[in-house]
């Protein structure tokens, strides 16, 4: 498997989601957000969080139209798989490669703690390493990580099995406890918590690694 972790001024999430890419055997290339390429033989785009182009306007809008994104959106548009993390999932957002938006929290005031969530979905290349319903930890980090999406998008991606994580204990007021998202074809993941910050136990968990494993194993027999 070959990572590209797209990089923005602002991001602060990057190296730790190199890390967790590596350390599930990938290899691992950043790519800064004035390139307009990708690298050859990319399986997979990490957009990762952190405050790209310091949130002005709204999170994760200018980042959206950087260099790179047209990049992104044609890896997306043919097939490939991404997957935003906190802030990559607001880029993914505001890019229209999935649906929703990601509001300020209910509750105003930033949230970082380890949280836990209910695997929704097995049926993707990030989820397939957990049993449905299984109960994980994985830290968040965000004040604008409240995901609302309107009633007939959300009876949607209900219907079509694409709710990838809910929330146990709401920290956000998203709409039915959604913590992350897959798009049409499943191939791409948008999702508020941090599994690269729970990929093995002296971070306080190692709950996140099996996505990382799943998700390798996947694309090496693709």
């Amino acid at each position: 498997m070959k990572a590209a972790v797209i990089t923005f001024p602002g991001s602060n999430c990057d190296r730790d989601l190199s890390m967790a890419f590596a350390a599930a055997g990938a290899d691992v290339v950043k790519v800064w957000h004035k390139e307009t390429a990708l690298p050859e033989g990319i399986d997979i785009i990490g957009v990762p969080g952190g405050f790209s182009y310091g949130d002005y306007l709204r999170c994760g809008a200018i980042a959206s139209r950087s260099p790179i994104g047209q990049a992104v959106a044609d890896f997306a548009g043919k097939g490939g798989y991404v997957m935003g993390i906190c802030n990559g999932f607001q880029v993914l957002t505001e890019m229209r490669l999935l649906p929703g938006a990601l509001m300020r929290n209910a509750g105003l005031k930033f949230v970082s703690k380890p949280l836990a969530l209910r695997v929704a979905t097995t049926d993707s290349a990030y989820t397939s390493g957990y049993e449905l319903g299984q109960e994980i930890m994985i830290p968040v980090a965000h004040h604008d990580g409240n995901y609302q999406i309107d009633p007939e998008g959300l009876a949607r991606i209900e219907g079509e099995d694409r709710v990838a994580f809910r929330y146990v204990e709401n920290p956000n007021g998203s709409v039915d406890d959604i913590a992350g998202v897959l798009s049409e074809n499943r191939r791409v993941l948008g999702m508020m918590p941090h599994p690269e910050r729970a990929i093995e136990a002296a971070q306080g968990g190692a709950d996140g690694a099996a996505l990382f494993r799943a998700l390798s194993g996947m694309l090496a027999t693709a």
